[in-house]
């Protein structure tokens, strides 16, 4: 039976202050509480609380639907202090024992690019963050924006999980399906789910726009489209934003009656969920899947370009973490909460140059401004 696997991911960065020169060795608080304050709840508003009512809903009502959850540390400190009534949803999804918790890194950051022992940690601090929040311990691990690697996979089986989230990148699979479980190359154990990038993409990215030749997009139309892949194809992994319902595509699109209509629509075809551990637990690896070098889930590329594009993005990532061996050894609480903060993978992507176009240097000239952080094509 074919099956599908719905993951959606919550993350929110500490977003920065204008911090100037003079602001040097005087100012030592660098965030901007009230943004923090007013995107996060504007989103928890229009989006996550009403995304997470509907799905507890379709907990009730269909015992077979399943999804996971991928929530920051960060994100979750920020959501505890301004939005604390959707920590109690969450609370309610997960007692049902259909909704997964997965692994993170605490920061949302590119540590396992570059630092294996911050990495382990923010993991560990992820998990001890889970576990006090919801009683539960993480199984597969989600790492910051998907990137993976066969390099890391040793170290995430050493940490415990069982599996690990990744994007389906064309230019890794080649004539290979993601809608299959695979094991990790270099380390046979580990497991590996795949994005399926052109359906979870019809959702996240093109659900409203009006030029899209299969615009409007319904579920029972959407459900044929799975239901008629491969027969011997095991999985769907439809992974994307929990903010493509209600901020990405406003209410108005009539999103939420789209995701309350999938379950009806898989019954109807015999389609089931699985939760990513029901995945790696019950079905078999078709095969290894070997990863040379870092993938993600960013841009057309799937690589690290949108955080590691250019020469500003480099020499930041390479003094951030230049300093991480001396502030594990520090005992400054403070000290270490801001270098958790600053890890976010966010500020990096801020300073990407990518999809700015090329202008000539005259007076006047201005650059079209990066896509928000919050944007389906991010």
């Amino acid at each position: 039976m074919k099956a599908i696997c719905f993951y959606f991911q919550i993350h929110q960065p500490f977003r920065l202050k204008r911090y100037r020169f003079f602001d040097i060795g005087n100012d030592h608080y660098y965030y901007d509480d009230f943004a923090n304050d007013d995107i996060l709840t504007r989103i928890a508003q229009r989006s996550y609380i009403p995304a997470a009512e509907t799905l507890l809903h379709l907990l009730e009502q269909y015992p077979g639907f399943r999804c996971a959850f991928s929530i920051s540390g960060v994100a979750l400190e920020q959501l505890e202090q301004y939005v604390p009534e959707f920590i109690d949803i969450m609370k309610k999804l997960i007692a049902t024992g259909r909704v997964e918790i997965l692994g993170e890194t605490y920061a949302h950051s590119l540590s396992s690019l570059i630092d294996p022992d911050e990495f382990a940690n923010q993991v560990r601090v992820h998990d001890e963050k889970i576990q006090s929040l919801f009683g539960v311990k993480p199984k597969v691990l989600r790492n910051t924006e998907l990137i993976y690697c066969d390099e890391m996979a040793p170290q995430i089986a050493a940490l415990g999980y069982k599996g690990v989230i990744t994007e389906g990148a064309k230019h890794i699979l080649g004539w290979k399906s993601p809608d299959y479980v695979y094991c990790a190359a270099s380390a046979p154990k580990l497991k590996i789910l795949l994005r399926n990038a052109k359906l979870s993409d019809d959702i996240s990215r093109r659900f409203s726009n009006t030029e899209w030749e299969e615009y409007p997009l319904t579920a029972d139309r959407y459900m044929d489209w799975i239901a008629s892949t491969p027969a011997e194809e095991q999985i769907i992994n439809l992974f994307m934003n929990l903010e493509t319902f209600g901020e990405f595509h406003p209410r108005e699109s009539g999103i939420f009656q789209f995701l309350e209509a999938i379950p009806y629509f898989a019954r109807e075809r015999g389609v089931e969920f699985l939760t990513p551990t029901e995945a790696v637990s019950k079905l078999k690896p078709v095969g290894e899947l070997s990863v040379m070098h870092p993938i993600s889930w960013a841009d057309e590329a799937r690589d690290t370009s949108a955080w590691l594009g250019n020469k500003l993005q480099n020499e930041a990532f390479q003094k951030l973490y230049s300093v991480a061996e001396r502030v594990r050894l520090c005992e400054d609480r403070r000290l270490k909460q801001d270098w958790y903060y600053l890890q976010g993978a966010d500020h990096l992507y801020y300073m990407s140059t990518k999809h700015l176009p090329m202008v000539q240097l005259i007076p006047h000239s201005r650059p079209t401004k990066l896509p928000s952080r919050h944007s389906p094509t991010t």
